[in-house]
């Protein structure tokens, strides 16, 4: 089958094509129009101005995608949609876009839960088949959870942050640093500066619950160090790779070691990475050492980094999945939810 998919949740305007096969989904086409440019100057995403946003590109976006797919918008099985968790003025773009095309086409609608979609970007091009259950780390600007599926569609939410997301904390940290917006690339520009330079300065920052009995996030008091050690430290604007570094560390540190413990306990067959801040060269890096290191035959899956940020092929890509169930929406009692919960 060939979908079309639509993702508009938050300041990134993206369509795709794809076809589904055996294992999952084959991207033929993956637009995004980025408003990082038009946010930075604000310090981060401003709601009314994404909205506007993506009214002017959603027509071009999608013309983009069916042109470098080479397909016709009658050549169509069906249309997915991001329909929420998001921000509700960039949603309801994508959302009424994907009814207006399903009802003139006349072909079935599929509702995706965003970070269902994030999951999914594991599914693209896959080569063989990804052994259940699974353990997927889903971290992202504005998530941080850790999910069990053990069959698809079916999640189960073991572990999430209790405030700031992992990605709100790296934007956070970022702005006390005079890094500048998005904070997680800039946070591991740095670090690496760090690693390179092998500064013989040191300092410590907490890893905040790495130790708790549950599997729950919390990074608002980590923020809060930084923040403490920074008003502390009068040469500190001579020592930010080190701080960089060391936020960095504590981020990782803790996301890895609460994966690692919820896939040994749930006897997990593959872990997957998923979310924006999968993009993170430190947390690929960490999660692959450990995995090897201290789980025994537990496959790893980490997507392509093109399919970390949001973008329309991992909504293509779980819809191809809701299409061979049948699981579609009726358009015309369909509408975006904000607040949409994953399980």
């Amino acid at each position: 089958m060939k979908i079309l998919a639509i993702e508009t949740s938050c300041d990134e305007t993206a369509a795709a094509v794809a076809v589904g096969f055996e294992f999952g989904a084959k991207i033929f086409s993956n637009v995004v129009s980025s408003q990082i440019e038009i946010h930075k100057k604000y310090g981060g995403v401003v709601p009314e101005v994404a909205a506007r946003e993506h009214v002017h590109q959603i027509l071009p976006v999608i013309d983009e995608a069916f042109f470098q797919a080479g397909i016709k918008k009658e050549e169509l099985d069906a249309i997915a949609v991001t329909g929420g968790p998001g921000l509700m003025s960039s949603l309801q773009t994508g959302v009424e876009t994907a009814k207006s095309l399903a009802y003139v086409l006349n072909i079935p609608l599929i509702f995706v839960n965003h970070i269902e979609g994030h999951i999914y970007a594991n599914y693209i091009d896959l080569e063989k088949e990804i052994e259940l259950p699974a353990v997927i780390l889903t971290v992202s600007g504005g998530h941080t959870m850790i999910i069990l599926m053990k069959e698809h569609g079916k999640f189960e939410v073991i572990g999430e942050t209790r405030d700031d997301a992992a990605g709100e904390a790296f934007d956070k940290a970022a702005k006390l640093l005079d890094l500048g917006y998005p904070g997680g690339p800039a946070i591991s520009k740095k670090a690496e500066e760090f690693k390179i330079q092998n500064s013989k300065f040191k300092i410590s920052l907490p890893r905040p619950m790495i130790d708790s009995a549950n599997f729950d996030f919390s990074f608002s008091g980590l923020k809060t160090a930084i923040r403490y050690a920074l008003e502390d430290d009068k040469n500190w604007k001579d020592r930010i790779p080190e701080y960089a570094y060391e936020f960095q560390e504590a981020v990782v540190e803790v996301l890895v070691s609460k994966t690692i413990k919820v896939a040994s306990k749930y006897n997990a067959q593959t872990v997957m990475l998923a979310g924006g801040v999968s993009a993170n060269k430190r947390l690929r890096e960490k999660l692959t050492e450990d995995v090897n290191d201290k789980l025994n035959d537990v496959n790893l899956i980490i997507p392509e980094l093109k399919f970390t940020t949001d973008n329309a092929a991992m909504i293509a890509s779980a819809g191809v999945f809701k299409y061979k169930n049948k699981d579609f929406v009726d358009w015309k009692n369909f509408s975006a939810d904000c607040n949409h919960s994953l399980a």
